[in-house]
């Protein structure tokens, strides 16, 4: 089917751009002297010594891709990542539509889209600077939504194919599917029992890197999904 092919290229696609634009601001940040002598010489903001973030939350994603020239990697990468998520939902909306014999928009759909607007908008404002206590607080609901919308919509998607998983048997890999539902509800799990901690102030280190893993947890489900769909024909 038209639909398994594509959502096993996107599914790559979404899981490596983001993950090496990450990594590769991070190199940039704990490197500068790679790029002292050039044009693209990293601001003192971004600049930060070796550590690994996803042990001891040394800095956040944001400050390690948000300045000059980390942003150049970090905010196409992470729009490309959008558009590639909105062709990823709506080609699992056209599969399930497929199967059930129906023509219609699921919520995982709807969800699944709306993540990927505000990763766009959190990727276009990240690093502009305006003095309004307003703009901050909108910043972060951008970015706590992408969050809660990619993961109903993930949730949503997995529920479908649990109740379709007879029909689906000759083209899924349902151990691939359990470990799916597994990192959903870890994912939904760790967010809840996190909130309390994350909306107060103090333990900087543990919520970058809660940060760090989190966002690499939910670029896995992108993964798995590379992993769940056998090839077709």
């Amino acid at each position: 089917m038209n639909e398994i092919t594509q959502i096993r290229k996107l599914s790559l696609w979404i899981f490596f751009i983001p993950l090496i634009a990450i990594n590769l601001c991070l190199f940039i940040s704990q490197n500068p002297e790679f790029l002292e002598n050039t044009f693209l010489k990293v601001d003192q903001i971004g600049r930060s010594g070796f550590s690994i973030p996803y042990l001891d939350g040394s800095l956040s994603i944001s400050r390690a891709s948000r300045t000059f020239p980390q942003y150049l990697i970090f905010k196409p990468a992470m729009i490309i990542t959008a558009i590639i998520l909105y062709h990823y939902w709506i080609n699992n909306n056209n599969l399930v539509n497929s199967f059930k014999s129906t023509n219609i928009n699921y919520k995982f759909k709807t969800f699944g889209i709306l993540s990927a607007i505000c990763l766009v908008i959190h990727s276009i404002f990240l690093g502009i600077k305006f003095d309004i206590q307003i703009y901050k607080l909108m910043r972060r609901l951008v970015l706590l939504l992408f969050i809660i919308f990619e993961i109903v919509a993930q949730g949503i998607l997995v529920y479908h194919f649990f109740k379709l998983k007879n029909e689906l048997l000759n083209f899924l890999n349902k151990r691939i599917l359990i470990f799916k539902l597994i990192l959903v509800s870890i994912l939904a799990t760790v967010a809840i029992l996190s909130l309390p901690i994350l909306i107060n102030k103090g333990n900087t280190h543990f919520k970058h890197a809660l940060e760090w893993n989190y966002f690499v947890g939910v670029l896995l489900f992108y993964f798995f999904s590379r992993l769940l769909w056998k090839r077709t024909t």
